[in-house]
């Protein structure tokens, strides 16, 4: 397998030394990644707007030989307009396909403030399905495939967002596999990794460390589950998520795209990347 980054992983560096994106392809590359995904593209870090700066991280990456592999933005298919949402996110997609990226991930949506109140995941997934069946329908005319990512609490275990892409029923359309993202929702990895397989598009490598709900929270970096337990993000490899059991069993399956490594804790960030990617490469040999 290859193995990329995620741009969100270089958040802290980036915020710490004022980097723009130019600057992370160059580190990635450096660091031996094979690719490198890229999660929004702001105007402020860029220093214009998402169309330039995706032609000229293209043309950038084509330079140095890093592949890109994806581009992931927010999305929220339950606002009041859906129709605008669809608008918004086709012109993303346009983004995504002047940055060469092959795959687009955009959010489902967030928990509905009428949760609890007799409208569920599932009135939810019939709802926002018909939606993103239209942004898909125009990616596949841009060569690009679009997909959702099992996080936001809401629609992040693997019976939910199975459940939304059967219902999209578009082969354009399919799964981000965040084989980390599932402990977010209190599910078994090695369980939704073997539900999830067969609708991979892309795929991030993420680790986390965990402590139960019966104990308190150890403090700063950590974050409670929907079920109530601590966990907070760590170095690939140093976690409870079975990262290179995940990973053996995609291969199994099929899957023959990108692993693309997401850091998103508390350690040294550029430490981390480079642990983390050394891990990878070891447990995908």
């Amino acid at each position: 397998m290859k193995i990329g980054v995620s741009s969100y992983s270089f958040s802290k560096y980036m915020k710490a030394s004022g980097c723009n994106y130019l600057a992370i392809c160059d580190l990635a590359k450096e660091m031996g990644f094979d690719g490198i995904e890229f999660t929004d593209l702001m105007p402020e870090v860029s220093g214009c707007d998402a169309m330039t700066a995706a032609k000229q991280i293209r043309e950038h990456c084509e330079k140095i030989g890093l592949e890109i592999t994806a581009h992931t933005i927010g999305a929220n298919f339950l606002k009041d307009d859906p129709d605008a949402e669809v608008e918004r996110v086709k012109a993303l997609v346009d983004v995504a396909a002047e940055l060469g990226a092959p795959v687009l991930r955009h959010d489902a949506c967030w928990a509905p403030a009428v949760q609890g109140h007799g409208y569920t995941w599932r009135d939810a997934v019939k709802t926002i399905a018909p939606y993103i069946r239209r942004v898909t329908e125009y990616a596949a005319t841009k060569g690009v495939k679009t997909c959702t990512e099992n996080h936001g609490f809401f629609i992040q275990d693997p019976e939910r967002v199975e459940t939304l892409i059967r219902e999209v029923n578009h082969p354009n359309y399919g799964w981000l596999v965040d084989m980390g993202n599932f402990i977010c929702a209190d599910c078994d990895s090695i369980q939704a990794v073997a539900v999830a397989a067969p609708y991979a598009f892309h795929v991030h490598a993420k680790d986390f460390l965990y402590k139960p709900g019966t104990q308190p929270c150890p403090g700063d970096g950590w974050f409670q589950t929907r079920g109530g337990n601590h966990v907070r993000g760590t170095i690939v490899g140093h976690g409870v998520i079975p990262v290179a059991q995940c990973a053996q069993m995609l291969k199994k399956a099929g899957y023959d795209g990108y692993l693309s490594l997401e850091f998103e804790g508390m350690e040294d960030n550029l430490t981390a990347l480079k642990a983390g990617l050394a891990y990878l490469r070891r447990v995908t040999e």
